[in-house]
């Protein structure tokens, strides 16, 4: 129980990474607070399946990634409800794919906001929680897209690389004062939201499901294999660890050798 009375915010933890996170940490024994989008009687489902599962609290935000106020609003409700935030996962994140010349500003200034920015916001409100108590974690969830590019994914991509960027300037700051930061990049992981896209690739390009899965969504994955989100999470338990106590800049690739070209 490595998080035993600490408290965890995971950002976009409705569903698929960021869930798996909180469970993970619940796990572990913290208590945790929830933030996403999605049916109201989905995400209500979630928190009261992780106290009744794990017996900690766990508490929900709405807060808006886009609005900074409504990010420094979460953290406050989560120091106030929860005592603390020791652990800050930074995991909210959407795409839009497009050609530069076509990209529409709204969905670059979405993209950037919700995948980059609110991660700086959200670690400018928890960092002088976390120095006054002399110690944290911060994990952002990054992207096997903060390494190499694709095309079409200019905005993405861009983002993921200024969270590896964000992460090491943190990490350089609070390395005196107990607080790690570090950034996880997986490669495709099998969530709702990807298997989601299978049936229309299938039209689109006439195409089977294995052919779908296996020479669009995995072909630059080596092991041919979806990452899975209890692997992120556990990745996350172990940056939260001792054993990673002088584990800080680091960008953790779960990519199925996706970079290692």
């Amino acid at each position: 129980m490595i998080l035993q009375s600490k408290s965890a915010v995971v950002t976009g933890s409705t569903s698929g990474i960021g869930l798996a996170i909180a469970r993970a940490f619940a796990a572990e024994g913290a208590n945790v607070l929830i933030n996403g989008f999605g049916a109201a009687e989905d995400i209500e489902a979630a928190r009261a399946g992780i106290e009744a599962e794990f017996g900690v609290r766990a508490i929900y935000s709405g807060a808006d990634m886009t609005r900074p106020t409504e990010i420094a609003a979460m953290v406050a409700q989560a120091q106030a409800e929860l005592g603390a935030v020791d652990v800050l996962v930074n995991n909210a994140g959407v795409q839009f794919v497009s050609p530069i010349e076509d990209f529409p500003l709204e969905k670059w200034d979405q993209i950037i906001a919700i995948n980059l920015s609110a991660a700086f916001h959200a670690i400018r409100a928890v960092v002088p929680g976390m120095k006054s108590r002399g110690w944290g974690r911060i994990i952002s969830t990054a992207s096997a897209h903060s390494l190499v590019a694709s095309p079409f994914k200019s905005a993405y991509v861009a983002a993921k690389h200024g969270v590896v960027g964000l992460t090491k300037t943190a990490a350089l700051e609070l390395a005196p004062h107990g607080v790690t930061v570090n950034c996880i990049s997986p490669g495709y992981v099998w969530t709702p939201l990807v298997e989601n896209q299978i049936p229309a690739t299938m039209a689109s390009r006439n195409l089977t499901r294995d052919q779908v899965i296996n020479d669009v969504l995995l072909a630059a994955q080596p092991t041919k294999q979806f990452v899975t989100p209890e692997e992120v999470a556990a990745i996350a338990v172990f940056l939260c660890s001792p054993a990673a106590k002088q584990m800080t800049g680091a960008n953790l690739s779960v990519d199925g050798g996706w970079t290692a070209a």
